[in-house]
């Protein structure tokens, strides 16, 4: 049923919300009660003045009855029928039951908006797990120490005239293991602990330099206004840089980021964006710059009400992530074991080449894809090109899109011949 037509039923809802007949209402509107029963029922239409006579009885505005609930409600029940999947669900309906259900809506949009956070969080959560470094490296040392006491534990209970030099040497290599299982087990706590707090837990530089400009939404305004001069400040003063390499690689970042900031300049290079339509290759011809530049540029431009969502994405010859902006309704992997869809890991086998393809993320949501690899600068002829890629995230509402996950432990999408392994959700694509 459309939402034009279900004015009657809000009428009649409304009525009986504030406890007043349906033949009180007819006479004070001026027409029969059986007219009115007619109405109600959506079996005559409504409007102009007879609609605002109706509503002023009934002490509410006319938009209230002739459109119904607030199109942010609906559009999140829509949403949750769409993630159910059940053709049990009756979709076309949703206006319906916000009308003359309005609680019951609203806890479903609520849970619907609830159990996509949590998605979310589990989808971090699990690359968190499935990449962080240290885990991996503190697990394999539990299970060696746990192989080896159980082995040795073993070789005591199924030997046990074991001579006493070697049944002390065990003796002494179980407590050896013991300790080293405890001491390991103590920084996997630790670890734990760190990354429970706002400011630590890092587990790669490459890690705290993209919690660094997330923190400030990927535009740094001490190097806008004060160029590479504010780069050493803003290193001293981040909680999340610490450590020689991450400096190290932050200084990198930043001198990039300066560069940038002095070649394409804020004020003018925002306005030509928005004038070019965010076209990352009309940009680069206007300013004489390399599109991994403009690309880079626009990522960091501060976020205006009637931009598009731009996300970044750049990645080494290896496939390996090296920095990460994550656009609204695209959940990017930390670093590495990202979809082998993407059109940024293709650039890589053509450098030089721009490419441009609309995609949709699994949660839905459609960008323009700008991908573009090419070679880091060289000090020599006889150095190994090192190629680096990147991908620019531009939303869109262009169709077709082509369908690419985040990373394959958390893609929802079923029959996907990239696929490396299998998904932990359940929900269907």
């Amino acid at each position: 049923m459309s939402r034009a037509i279900l004015t009657g039923s809000r009428i009649r809802d409304r009525r009986l919300s504030v406890g007043m007949k349906q033949a009180d209402l007819a006479a004070k509107a001026g027409i029969s009660a059986s007219y009115l029963n007619l109405i109600e029922h959506n079996r005559r239409r409504i409007g102009g003045k007879l609609l605002v006579q109706i509503a002023s009885t009934l002490d509410t505005e006319p938009t209230t009855l002739s459109q119904g609930a607030d199109n942010a409600m609906l559009e999140a029940l829509e949403a949750v029928a769409e993630q159910a999947g059940d053709a049990r669900v009756e979709a076309d309906r949703v206006e319906e039951l916000v009308g003359r259900f309005p609680g019951w809506a609203a806890k479903l949009a609520e849970q619907g908006d609830r159990i996509e956070a949590l998605e979310q969080t589990l989808r971090g959560l699990n690359d968190r797990l499935t990449h962080d470094p240290v885990l991996s490296e503190k697990m394999h040392e539990v299970l060696g120490a746990v192989a080896a006491i159980r082995s040795t534990s073993s070789i005591l209970v199924e030997t046990p005239n074991i001579d006493a030099d070697w049944r002390a040497r065990f003796h002494a290599n179980i407590d050896t293991e013991s300790r080293r299982l405890a001491e390991t087990s103590a920084a996997m706590a630790a670890h734990f602990d760190r990354l429970t707090r706002d400011d630590a837990g890092f587990t790669t530089p490459l890690e705290a330099i993209s919690a660094f400009f997330e923190r400030r939404g990927f535009h740094v305004e001490e190097i806008e206004q004060k160029g590479a001069a504010a780069i050493e400040p803003l290193i001293r003063a981040a909680s999340e840089i610490s450590g020689t390499s991450a400096r190290q690689m932050a200084r990198a970042v930043l001198s990039l980021y300066a560069d940038d900031a002095c070649a394409l300049p804020l004020k003018a290079f925002a306005e030509a964006a928005a004038y070019l339509n965010y076209d990352p290759a009309a940009l680069a011809q206007r300013y004489g710059v390399d599109l991994q530049s403009v690309f880079r540029r626009l990522a960091t431009l501060p976020r205006q009400p009637d931009a598009p969502e731009i996300g970044l994405v750049t990645c080494d010859a290896a496939g390996a992530i090296l920095l990460r902006k994550p656009p609204a309704g695209f959940s990017l992997p930390r670093f590495g074991a990202a979809c082998p869809l993407w059109p940024l890991f293709a650039a890589l086998r053509t450098p030089g080449l721009p490419t441009r393809q609309v995609v949709q993320s699994s949660e839905g949501a459609s960008f323009i894809a700008y991908s573009v690899a090419g070679p880091v600068s060289q000090s020599n002829f006889d150095a190994v090109p090192v190629i680096r890629a990147a991908m620019l995230l531009v939303a869109t509402e262009e169709e077709p899109a082509a369908p690419i996950g985040s990373t394959c432990r958390v893609c929802p999408r079923r029959n996907c011949q990239a696929r490396r392994e299998p998904s932990i959700l359940s929900r269907k694509a």
